[in-house]
């Protein structure tokens, strides 16, 4: 298959105003775009945004380019990745775009895509696009350009299927719930949500600005959301982030459950009522204290890539239906076609009332084992298999943890450095055996 020179794992992503992140390759991707979904006899997009304030300039170049074309637009203004995969689905369109960084700050931004049915975009589709970048702009026929139109029930019609992901009699009365919106895309559906179900609700990341989207706030800084539990007194916390497909939560006690902890409660509960149908996947960074936990529980359990494409393939793969990765991109492909950090902050809640228990007692099953992680600067590109001392090294530090902890080398796609990560049963042991392990690795490549 050929390379794919703009698309990555997760769409178009980098820094607004250079590179593929501006407004004229924003026209350019839309025309390519909606020349494709034309050719394939599907011409409809639905485009959302999250808050970042250059959202409005690609929004606009993408509806151009997808009216000019010959593909029709239905524009949800800000909305949750998640909901423009569901928009996408019950809309019958033949796309969906959302133009979002993620957890990524307010100077970047880029395009993530969906098919109809709900999915990330299938190789050949965005290599298909990827062939129209390299053609002249062309305007179809003026009776042929695509319309335009907002769908003004957007945030509405996502709120009732958040709802409805969790037993028809669920009531959250009772529970105070701290949602903290990162200043992004959920800023006015998350609390909509849970306030509707019943639970009293303090908002707190929902004053977005353009600029201020996870600053200090939401999934990637949880920090502010266990003080504001811990002063309110609050049952639970729950931080989304940027474009509402991670979350993280706070028990009472103000201590942070992630991403491993949530898929802990989930499985722990499906698996004792039947409903977990298989076992659970998570990444290579996700912790051996889920691994162990649910080996207790008699759950199988593998490892993907790191990545939500990656876990997304391997439940596919077993025919599971939950995974997710520790930064809190929890999939649970019984109802979502990706992952939604309202969703799945939803069936915690769930499983806290019919059970009526705390997030404490339900994740306290599961030991979070010391993990440390160190980034060692290489000159090049390695392959660390070629190393006979880094391999010896890493024997010897599996030999000392002796089953009871993981050894992770992992180099980055991004930057020059190897990631060290060892985990173990005791701090001090942990934090050793990673120096121990860095220094042979810098020894070799630096």
């Amino acid at each position: 298959m050929s390379s794919k020179r703009y698309f990555g794992t997760d769409g178009i992503r980098g820094r607004v105003g250079e590179g593929a992140i501006t407004a004229e390759f924003a026209l350019r991707l839309g025309r390519a775009m909606g020349t494709v979904l034309q050719r394939r006899g599907a011409p409809l997009a639905v485009i959302g945004k999250d808050t970042r304030i250059s959202g409005y300039m690609f929004e606009s170049a993408l509806e151009a380019g997808l009216a000019a074309g010959g593909a029709d637009v239905r524009l949800l203004g800000p909305m949750p990745t998640p909901a423009v995969a569901y928009l996408a689905r019950t809309l019958r369109a033949g796309a969906g775009i959302v133009i979002s960084a993620s957890h990524n700050p307010h100077f970047d931004n880029g395009f993530k895509f969906f098919s109809g049915a709900g999915e990330k975009l299938p190789d050949d589709v965005e290599l298909e696009i990827e062939a129209e970048l390299d053609k002249p702009f062309e305007t179809v026929a003026s009776e042929k350009l695509g319309k335009a139109q907002r769908v003004d029930d957007a945030a509405g019609r996502y709120i009732e299927y958040c709802k409805r992901t969790v037993p028809h009699l669920t009531s959250l009365s009772g529970l105070t719930v701290v949602v903290d919106c990162a200043n992004g895309a959920t800023y006015h559906v998350a609390p909509d949500v849970f306030t509707e179900l019943g639970a009293k609700v303090i908002t707190t990341g929902a004053e977005p600005d353009g600029l201020n989207i996870n600053l200090e706030c939401g999934a990637l800084h949880p920090g502010n959301l266990q003080r504001v539990v811990m002063e309110t007194g609050a049952d639970v916390g729950i931080a989304l982030d940027g474009d509402g497909d991670r979350v993280m939560m706070v028990d009472e006690n103000g201590t942070l459950v992630d991403g491993d902890g949530i898929l802990y409660v989930m499985a722990n509960e499906r698996h004792a009522n039947g409903r977990l149908g298989g076992g659970v996947v998570g990444t290579l960074m996700t912790n051996i204290g889920l691994e162990l936990a649910l080996k207790d529980l008699g759950i199988p359990f593998d490892r993907s890539n790191v990545g939500d494409r990656y876990v997304h393939q391997c439940l596919v793969n077993h025919g599971w239906v939950l995974g997710g990765e520790t930064s809190g991109h929890i999939l649970c492909m019984d109802k979502s076609t990706t992952g939604d950090g309202i969703v799945s902050a939803l069936e915690i809640l769930s499983v806290m009332q019919s059970l009526d228990q705390p997030l404490s007692a339900l994740a306290g099953g599961m030991t979070r084992f010391p993990q440390q992680m160190i980034n060692v600067p290489v000159a090049q590109k390695v392959d660390l298999d070629s190393s006979d001392k880094v391999e010896a090294a890493v024997r010897d530090v599996e030999s000392e943890l002796a089953g009871q902890g993981r050894v992770i080398l992992r180099p980055s796609g991004t930057e020059p450095v190897v990631r060290v990560t060892v985990e173990g049963r005791e701090a001090d042991q942990v934090d050793r055996l990673a120096r121990q392990l860095a220094e042979v690795v810098e020894t070799e490549f630096a």
